[in-house]
């Protein structure tokens, strides 16, 4: 704003106040303030139905100075196919004019307006639309405020225009009917109340265009938009409804074909930095004209083209696709129709207009001008002749007969109407026009819902492209929005064409979907259709494609190498089978065998004084037990039930102490028989056959006693071991008490330490009269291996330490074996000369 124009602008205000003031001094007087409009077509009749097209699809735009009274609006850009919705609204006005059983007796007549496209223009217009034309110079005394002279308001084709219109007249009640303008805002009736349309809301549209979309799995897609209600509106429905289905957007970018170029330019740029492959055109047909030529300029080709039903069925947005930029294109459209006569009324209506012959080889504006006036348009194709935008010429066609059936209800119409009826566009809007329900001529049904939308019902149009750039808008499916969600789309089984001839569907993902096995991981400040794909850690999977997160299998299970399935873990416990248990089997028997073998060379050497020596009954209670040692540690071997865990400690435990308890024995028989020796000792008798063989008992015992105490408290039970490794499950004999174990195995230490200290002590007695050193050796090798038992116990994992208890078993026993029987069995085989009682009191007597 220039302030120096201040001061000028504020006397033309001045000037223009006294004009007006001069203009009404006379009281009484309805005056006309501006310019009055005139309609471009007119028809007179007993009733008027108003028509509101955009005859110019552009207009000159005018820095204003508010120096002068603005001119009008200049139009430029003639748009033919608004001359054919006027043509449908004429020829259905006709056919009711001529009609018999429709408004018999009543003419209607028009009035139908150029807005230009213009929300300005068409604001202009409704309001000459509702006020008239007249010019009242005298007082009057006819009220200034009159009904309007128009019964409804045909139109308009875009939903901006629309919109400013509705709401102009809404407070008048004037029914407007449009056939084109599909923005979901106008189904609000508390601002539209006297708005209808012939053309679904694009609140269905949207939805439908999600659901294609999702349907061939295009999941990173653009947008481009008309920046008016139109396409601002029915955009963002459909990202709402995208991202509900997990469709995102790349960009979204709108326009106006009035923008500048650079604009334009900077939208195009965008396009060619994208990375998705899917365009979602919300354009209407004047907008998609411009950005086609610019898409031309720039060959941008490639891209699959989703389209609004406002461009998507139109020959001519496919005539000026020189470069094929929309081939293979897929949308929306309004379902097929046809009107009877409409056709022929249309030719004969440029033919009597223009009374000339068309080139055909030339545009629709170029025109020769060797009239006849007998010429025939039915072979020429161009503008006037295009009958492709049938379903929408069916719209105005419906549109008009809405009001006439209203009218017709409203004028009590049998074989004649009631003429002097004052109309009120109140009930013809509330009463009639809302309730209304017919079928045309061809057989098609017309309502509207309480919203004043008819019912959505859309055909799915594939561009295919033929020979010699003709493009087909094939029909591939339907979406009915009446049907259950699950049925709404319905997609045939007819062959698509894509971008560039292509029969493969195109792939529009930001990133490509994660397998089985993976999980989804968003990219830092991207939108969540683009991930990366992590592998499921060990012990989890995902069984799914873009799977979010991974689950984690249970306790038995683990997952495989493509971590897309939980298999039963592999159960390891120590077996007959493997080479460990094998040999260690091997080795039990082999010391069972060889005690076994002892034990009979014993037996037939009974009567021998080596065998006596010591307590024989010992000897064979110790061979005895060293056998059920070897045997014992067969228990803990293989895999573990409930009466295996509870045998193979205590048997061990049982075994063990009754072992070193003779062993014990044998040991104190040594000491007391040589301190029997000594003068007045009676020691032997106190320590007898019975006493050693009740002390073996008793010591025994004791160890039956804490076995039956763990058993009954706390028995050890078969249990399945997860934590040592990850994908193995360990089969083991949980201890159940471990003070019950420890204290088996700390009594077997206390014995085998008492041993060993009194074997230590009888040490130095003659070699030839006693086991003591053998003894000392044993016991010696026995605490060595279960003092090394115990830490190897401990840190064994799995199966390694139910074999390093068999290990410590074997050894201990044969460590007994060995040391206290193979050098008797040396003499009795090898030098039996020594086995004499003689060599036995000799050598070694005390002296």
């Amino acid at each position: 704003f220039n302030l120096h124009l201040y001061p000028q602008m504020l006397h033309h205000l001045t000037e223009t106040r006294e004009e007006y003031k001069k203009e009404y001094d006379g009281e009484g007087v309805c005056r006309q303030r501006g310019d009055p409009e005139s309609p471009q077509l007119f028809k007179d009749g007993d009733i008027i139905l108003g028509g509101m097209l955009s005859f110019h699809s552009r207009w000159k735009d005018r820095q204003e100075t508010y120096m002068h009274k603005p001119l009008p609006l200049e139009c430029t850009s003639l748009n033919f196919r608004e001359f054919q919705f006027a043509q449908s609204m004429l020829f259905a006005i006709e056919e009711i004019n001529n009609s018999t059983d429709l408004l018999p007796g009543v003419s209607l007549g028009y009035k139908i307006y150029d807005t230009c496209g213009s929300i300005a223009r068409s604001v202009r217009v409704a309001l000459a639309l509702t006020n008239g034309n007249e010019i009242v110079s005298a007082p009057s005394e006819e009220p200034c405020t009159k009904p309007a002279q128009v019964q409804a308001i045909m139109g308009e084709t875009s939903s901006s225009p629309t919109t400013a219109i509705a709401t102009v007249i809404g407070p008048f009640h004037i029914p407007m009917i449009s056939h084109f303008a599909t923005c979901a805002c106008l189904s609000d009736k508390s601002k539209y109340p006297s708005f209808l349309r012939t053309i679904p809301s694009d609140y269905y549209q949207s939805r439908a265009l999600a659901q294609l979309v999702k349907h061939f799995g295009w999941t990173w897609v653009g947008a481009i938009r008309t920046n008016d209600d139109y396409g601002n509106n029915g955009m963002a429905t459909f990202i709402e409804i995208a991202q509900q289905l997990d469709i995102c957007l790349e960009y979204s970018v709108s326009f106006f074909r009035t923008d500048p170029s650079d604009k334009i330019q900077k939208m195009i740029e965008i396009i060619k930095a994208s990375t998705s492959r899917v365009i979602v055109a919300f354009l209407s047909h004047m907008d998609m004209d411009v950005l086609i030529h610019e898409l031309s300029h720039h060959n941008l080709t490639g891209y699959q083209w989703v389209g609004s039903e406002s461009w998507i069925f139109d020959s001519q947005i496919a005539a000026i696709d020189e470069h094929h930029i929309l081939d293979g294109a897929i949308g929306l459209s309004i379902p097929k129709a046809h009107v009877s006569g409409l056709k022929a009324f249309m030719m004969n209506f440029w033919e009597t207009l223009f009374s000339c012959k068309f080139n055909q080889s030339k545009s629709s504006a170029e025109i020769q001008r060797d009239c006849t006036g007998q010429e025939d348009l039915t072979g020429v194709q161009n503008s006037f002749t295009d009958m492709s935008l049938m379903p929408i010429f069916n719209n105005v066609y419906k549109g008009v007969y809405a009001v006439a059936h209203a009218l017709h209800s409203m004028l009590s119409c049998n074989k004649t109407c009631t003429k002097d009826l004052q109309l009120d566009p109140i009930t013809v809007s509330s009463m009639h026009i809302q309730n209304i329900h017919f079928k045309t001529k061809d057989g098609e049904e017309v309502y509207f819902n309480e919203n004043g939308d008819p019912a959505a019902k859309y055909e799915i149009i594939n561009w295919q492209p033929r020979e010699k750039g003709i493009v087909d808008f094939v029909s591939v499916g339907l979406y009915d929005a009446s049907l259950s969600a699950d049925k709404q789309l319905n997609l045939q089984n007819t062959s698509l064409i894509w971008a560039q001839n292509s029969q493969q569907v195109p792939v529009s993902v930001c990133s490509e979907k994660c397998p089985p096995g993976t999980r989804k991981v968003l990219q830092k400040g991207k939108p969540v259709c683009c991930y990366d794909c992590i592998r499921c850690a060990e012990g989890e999977i995902s069984n799914i494609t873009d799977s979010v997160t991974c689950t984690r299998c249970p306790p038995e299970f683990w997952s495989n190498n493509r971590r897309d399935a939980c298999i039963k873990k592999e159960a390891v416990f120590l077996s007959f089978e493997e080479i460990m248990g094998a040999l260690l089997t091997t080795a039990s028997l082999f010391g069972t065998c060889m005690t076994a073998l002892v034990a009979y060379i014993f037996f037939r050497n009974r009567k021998t004084p080596i065998v006596r020596a010591n307590n024989s009954e010992l000897s064979f209670l110790l061979l005895f037990s060293l056998t059920l040692c070897f045997l014992c540690s067969l228990t803990f071997i293989g895999r573990p039930s409930e009466w295996s865990c509870m045998l193979r400690h205590t048997a061990f435990g049982i075994t063990f102490v009754l072992c070193i308890s003779c062993v014990l024995g044998k040991t104190m028989v040594v000491l007391m028989a040589f301190r029997a020796t000594l003068p007045g000792s009676n020691v032997m008798k106190w320590f007898g056959p019975a006493q050693q063989r009740l002390s073996v008992l008793g010591v025994t015992l004791i160890q039956i006693i804490i076995c039956i105490l763990w058993l009954i408290i706390s028995p050890p039970f078969p249990s399945m071991n997860f934590k040592e490794f990850k994908d193995k499950i360990i089969l083991e004999c949980a201890l159940g008490s471990a003070v019950g174990f420890w204290a088996v195995l700390g009594y077997i230490g206390l014995l085998a330490v008492l041993c060993f200290i009194c074997a230590f002590l009888a040490r130095k007695l003659p070699d030839n009269f006693n086991e003591a050193k053998f003894i000392t050796f044993s016991m010696l090798i026995f605490c060595a291996v279960w003092i090394t038992f115990i830490p190897a116990y401990v840190s064994s994992p799995g199966k390694f330490s139910v074999a390093v208890e068999i290990f410590a078993i074997l050894a201990s026993s044969f460590g007994l074996l060995i040391c206290i029987f193979i050098p008797k069995c040396y003499i009795i085989l090898l030098r039996p000369e020594k086995n004499t009682k003689k060599n036995m009191m000799g050598k070694g007597a005390i002296k």
